[in-house]
């Protein structure tokens, strides 16, 4: 990539690596200028070292302290150098761990299985190492063709590794190397343990290159391998629910990848590049629009990033394609651990990826908004009637996900970057240790014992005291400081509430969480609950911020995505207010329920809420629904293949 990045997040100059001319067409020419400069860097330290030896032959007793800090400069510039390029094999190694687990005997295939989760540990290694380079040099950038070569066959292969890619790669890295270590074990003498291992490998592997796309066209291609993987992941030809379970995911998966496609070719035919930093640049000067009818005309950044939008819903499981994840619990725990803590988060960090091109539509976020909220909160309604340990991981993790894609649609685009990062490290933590529960569950069927339950203590004043002041009264506090004692404009920008907004509402869930703690005395709740709303505030304050500013180092490119994702003030106020009051009215109902209490309600609202919970339960009749339609196409398929067969005969 010649001349400097477009987006504001990555201001700096090409490394070494492009310097060198690495970006010049054709595979031999890439690999040449590769070995060029691990040569050069060896014929250099060798140089400098004799140049060293000879100097201290002539001056015995007296080296200048000047040329030693030149050679450790050197030294350090060189093995910069060779880092450089070393990062561009990291992708690779979950490769070979594949290739290894896959290729051999049975006899030896736990042998190798252990052996290859040496190459992904070092995967991990090498992902630091490369976030390392990249924060302190900028980013690094390998193509192997030529981007304005006019041949069709030119294949669009290529890395480009900023800082959003270094992070998710130690992300995807450090995840699948907890997960196979895990699987190995977890795995062994199943019947399907080479063929697990060994797509786990391969998950890793295609994760790792699609976060280091250098075009749409390459993370595209990824993107639907990807799709096939989770496929042949859960697929078990000995069970028949896996095997509906393999084909529906297939199929709620490729609805995404047709729109994601949509998007590619119209992006293309719009702006007539795919390259990352030309697109976003192309793209900003662009006044093409779209029309689907007569007199209904589009803006083309909204009319690509809709459609990339809908790509993302498949991925991460927003309403209403979501059907095809509860499903996919059959697939073992360490496949979905892998999923729910690696893969299913792909929305975030496509917006992120694409976020100049998002920021261009006002339109695009606020579909985000709302799809977000949505997903938000019917995941959470019924992961809270679930009955099954996965299935309320499940749809809790469809929350989430929903969560991350609403903090995008309000335009904070690095929180969800954040959120994504937390939430994938806690969710491969808990599916694991789920896997742990129902393996030892079987071993022992009287899990849990009987009889060792603990005694439910009643809460003390104190515990409901300090819950109602961390929850309600110090964020009131903490917001009056801020507008009035700080003079914070928070009345100027919808950015800054929103971040305060996120710290209250995830303290509140925390807090409210707590009073779960039955057992537990009520100072050492209050205790919690305390120190829970200091750990929040200070995540979303410092580290959240200096997160912000590492991902987005330029100020205005940050605040522009805010001004797009800004919502009408009528609209922001009262998301605010409903939030508040949902908080308050629970505060209500579990001390009311505490108690002994009850609210007084027309019958009528008791029936609403018994039906409400048939819904829930059987998760909004999606599978129902799902169901049906591939019946209906079914029949059409089997009806136009006959009509086919009568026509040739």
């Amino acid at each position: 990539m010649t001349g400097s990045y477009a987006r504001g997040r990555s201001q700096y100059k090409p490394t070494e690596l492009c310097r060198q001319g690495v970006e010049h067409t054709g595979w031999l020419l890439c690999f040449k200028q590769l070995a060029r400069i691990t040569s050069g860097c060896s014929k250099r330290l060798s140089s400098k070292a004799a140049g060293s030896e000879g100097a201290r032959r002539t001056l015995r007793y007296v080296e200048p302290l000047s040329d030693a800090r030149t050679q450790l400069a050197d030294f350090f510039s060189i093995l910069l150098e060779v880092m450089m390029s070393a990062t561009l094999l990291v992708p690779l190694l979950p490769l070979i761990a594949a290739l290894v687990v896959g290729v051999g005997s049975e006899d030896t295939l736990h042998a190798r299985a252990k052996i290859a989760a040496w190459p992904i540990g070092a995967a991990l290694c090498g992902a630091i190492a490369t976030l390392y380079v990249v924060a302190t040099e900028g980013p690094i950038a390998l193509r192997l063709y030529d981007p304005v070569a006019s041949t069709v066959l030119a294949v669009p292969i290529g890395l480009y590794i900023d800082r959003l890619s270094a992070v998710m790669m130690v992300l995807i890295s450090g995840i699948g190397t907890i997960i196979y270590t895990y699987s190995v074990g977890y795995m062994y003498q199943d019947l399907h343990e080479r063929r697990y291992l060994a797509l786990i490998g391969l998950t890793v592997f295609v994760l790792l290159c699609m976060v280091c796309s250098a075009n749409l066209l390459m993370l595209f291609v990824l993107w639907q391998l990807l799709s096939y993987l989770l496929y042949l992941l859960v697929h078990n030809h000995s069970h028949q629910e896996t095997l509906k379970s393999a084909f529906r995911t297939f199929t709620l998966l490729r609805v995404g990848d047709v729109a994601f496609l949509g998007g590619t070719v119209l992006a293309y035919s719009l702006y007539g590049t795919l390259e990352f930093p030309d697109l976003f640049a192309v793209a900003a000067q662009s006044t093409a629009t779209v029309s689907l009818f007569s007199g209904v005309e589009f803006n083309g950044a909204t009319a690509v990033t809709l459609l990339l939008l809908v790509g993302g819903m498949s991925k991460s499981a927003q309403f209403p394609l979501y059907g095809w994840l509860p499903r996919y619990l059959y697939a073992p725990t360490s496949v979905t651990a892998l999923l729910h803590a690696g893969i299913i988060n792909a929305a975030g960090f496509l917006i992120n990826r694409l976020a100049p091109l998002f920021g261009m539509s006002s339109t695009t976020l606020h579909v985000a908004l709302v799809i977000g909220t949505l997903t938000a909160s019917l995941g959470a309604t019924m992961m809270l009637v679930q009955n099954d340990i996965k299935n309320m991981l499940g749809f809790s993790t469809i929350g989430q996900m929903g969560y991350m894609v609403m903090e995008c649609g309000l335009g904070a685009f690095s929180l969800a970057v954040f959120h994504l990062i937390a939430h994938g490290l806690f969710k491969a933590t808990v599916f694991l240790y789920s896997g742990n529960v129902i393996h030892k569950a079987r071993q022992e069927p009287v899990l849990p014992h009987p009889g060792h339950e603990a005694k439910e203590e009643h809460y003390s004043p104190l515990t409901w005291t300090t819950g109602v002041l961390t929850t309600l009264l110090i964020p009131l506090l903490i917001l009056l400081a801020t507008h009035g004692v700080l003079q914070i404009p928070l009345l100027e920008s919808q950015g800054t509430v929103i971040f305060l907004f996120f710290i209250w509402i995830t303290s509140s869930q925390a807090i409210l969480t707590l009073t779960r703690l039955r057992a537990v005395a009520s100072w050492k709740v209050s205790a919690a609950m305390l120190l829970t709303l200091l750990f929040i505030v200070f995540v979303y304050l410092f580290a959240v911020e200096s997160f912000t500013a590492f991902l987005y180092p330029n100020p205005e490119e940050v605040a522009s995505y805010f001004k797009a994702g800004d919502l009408p003030d009528l609209l922001f106020d009262l998301l605010l207010v409903v939030s508040t009051l949902v908080t308050i009215a629970g505060w209500m109902y579990l001390y009311m329920r505490a108690h002994g209490r009850t609210v007084w309600a027309p019958s009528w609202i008791n029936s609403v809420r018994m039906r409400l919970y048939v819904l829930f339960l059987n998760r909004l009749y999606v599978d129902a629904v799902l169901h049906r339609l591939e019946e209906i196409l079914r029949s059409v398929i089997q009806r136009l293949d006959k009509r086919a067969q009568e026509r040739s005969l």
